[in-house]
C-alpha cells in the first residue's frame, strides 16, 4: 500500500519560504519506491505541481523559472525509477497510472488540498492523466508542448536522417528497420538497455539518442531565429532584444552538441552515459507502450477538463519539431467546444524547449496570471 500520511507533513528542515532549489526529500510510494521531490518557495504561497517531461528525465532548476517563488510555492517530484527517485530506472510497476498514484502519494503527504500543474512534454501526458482521476484536487493547467503520444511523434525521434545525422546513421550500435519496423527499432533498443550496466552497445545507443534530440530541439530553435532575425531588421526595441537571446540560445545548444558529437568517440563509459541509461531505458519502455494510454485517452481526458469547468492553457512553440503545435490547438478545440472560455491556446515564436525565450516568457506571464474555473 502507498504510505499516506494523515495530518499534513512538516515543512521539511531545508526548505524556507521563498527560497530555491534544493537537495530531495523523499516519500515511500508503492512497490516500496521511493519518490525524490523538491519543495520551493512560499509555503502558503499558490502551490504548483511541476512535472518534468521525458519520459525518466528529472526535475531541475529551470524548472522553477516560470514561477514567482516570493509568492508561489512549486513541488517537483522526479517521477518513478527517474532522477533521484529510487529503485533508479526499474521498468517493473512503472506506468502512466502508476505514476498518477504516485502523485497522489505525494500530495497526501504533503497535506496540500488543491494545487495547479505546470507540465511540460511528456509531463502533460502525466498532468492530463492526473487531473481525469482527480479534479477535485487540480485548479487549473499549464501545459508546454503537449505530446499526443502519436507515432509520428514517437518514431520521428528515432530515424537519422542521413545527412544531418551521419554520426547516428552510421554508428553500427544503432537499430535501423524500414518504417513499417519501427515498433522493431523500439523492441531492439529496449533489448540493449535492459542490461544491468550499461555496456558497449549500450554507451553507443544513449550517446546516439541523445544527438537525435539535440538535433530536434536545434531544428525547431533554428526556425525561431530565422524569424526572430526577420523581425529584428523590420523593427526595434523588444523584437532586437528578442532576437539576441535566440542567438546566445542557439550557441549554447550548439555547443552541447558539439560537445556530444566529441563524446561519441571516447572509449569509457561516463557519469553522463550511465545517466543517460537510466533515462533512456526509461524512455524507451514508456514510448514502447505508447505511454500506457488507451487510444483517445488523451482525448478524453482533455474533455473532462472542460467537463468539470478546470481552466487550462496549452503553451505551443509554432516551431516545435518534437511534439507538432497541432496537439495543442486540436484539444483546445475539443474542449471550447463543450465549454467556452476555459482553454487558451499560446503560440509563441519558439520550438520545444521551456528554456527557449518565447516559451520561458509566455510560461512566466501565464502562470503568474490567475485564473478561475467555471
Amino acid at each position: 500500500m502507498p504510505h499516506q500520511t494523515t495530518s499534513p507533513a512538516r515543512p521539511p528542515s531545508n526548505t524556507e519560504p521563498g527560497k530555491g532549489w534544493h537537495s530531495p526529500h523523499f516519500v515511500t510510494t508503492a512497490r516500496g519506491a521511493r519518490m525524490a521531490y523538491r519543495d520551493c518557495g512560499a509555503r502558503d504561497g499558490e502551490c504548483w505541481l511541476v512535472l518534468h517531461g521525458g519520459p525518466g528525465a528529472s526535475c531541475h532548476p529551470g524548472l522553477l523559472a516560470p514561477l514567482q517563488l516570493s509568492r508561489q510555492r512549486a513541488v517537483l517530484p522526479d517521477q518513478r525509477g527517474a532522477g533521484r527517485s529510487r529503485p533508479a530506472a526499474r521498468l517493473a510497476g512503472n506506468h502512466t497510472d502508476q505514476l498518477v498514484a504516485d502523485l497522489e502519494t505525494l500530495r497526501r503527504h504533503l497535506g496540500i488540498a488543491r494545487w495547479a500543474l505546470l507540465a511540460g512534454s511528456w509531463g502533460t501526458v502525466v498532468a492530463l492523466r492526473y487531473a481525469q482521476a482527480n479534479p477535485d484536487r487540480v485548479t487549473r493547467l499549464v501545459l508546454r508542448g503537449a505530446f499526443a503520444l502519436r507515432r509520428r511523434e514517437i518514431f520521428g525521434l528515432l530515424h537519422p536522417d542521413a545527412r544531418r545525422d551521419r554520426a547516428v546513421s552510421r554508428n553500427p550500435h544503432w537499430p535501423r528497420a524500414p518504417y513499417s519496423g519501427d515498433a522493431r527499432v523500439l523492441a531492439r533498443l529496449e533489448q540493449v538497455l535492459q542490461s544491468g550496466t550499461p555496456g558497449v552497445a549500450a554507451r553507443h545507443v544513449v550517446r546516439c539518442w541523445n544527438l537525435l534530440e539535440q538535433r530536434s530541439a536545434l531544428r525547431g530553435l533554428w526556425r525561431s531565429l530565422v524569424h526572430s532575425a526577420a523581425l529584428e531588421h523590420a523593427l526595434a526595441g523588444e523584437p532586437r532584444q528578442r532576437a539576441h537571446a535566440y542567438r546566445r540560445a542557439w550557441a549554447q545548444l550548439r555547443r552541447q552538441q558539439r560537445l556530444s558529437l566529441a563524446n561519441l568517440r571516447q572509449p569509457r563509459t561516463s557519469r553522463t552515459d550511465r545517466s543517460g541509461w537510466k533515462k533512456f531505458r526509461i524512455q524507451g519502455h514508456y514510448l514502447r507502450h505508447q505511454g500506457f494510454v488507451p487510444p483517445g485517452g488523451l482525448d478524453s481526458a482533455a474533455r473532462s477538463l472542460a467537463l468539470r469547468g478546470i481552466p487550462s492553457d496549452w503553451v505551443h512553440g509554432r516551431f516545435d519539431a518534437v511534439c507538432p503545435p497541432a496537439n495543442s490547438r486540436r484539444w483546445v478545440e475539443i474542449q471550447e467546444a463543450l465549454r467556452s472560455g476555459l482553454a487558451r491556446a499560446h503560440g509563441p515564436l519558439a520550438g520545444h524547449l521551456a528554456s527557449e525565450p518565447g516559451v520561458r516568457d509566455t510560461l512566466a506571464k501565464v502562470v503568474r496570471q490567475p485564473r478561475t474555473g467555471a
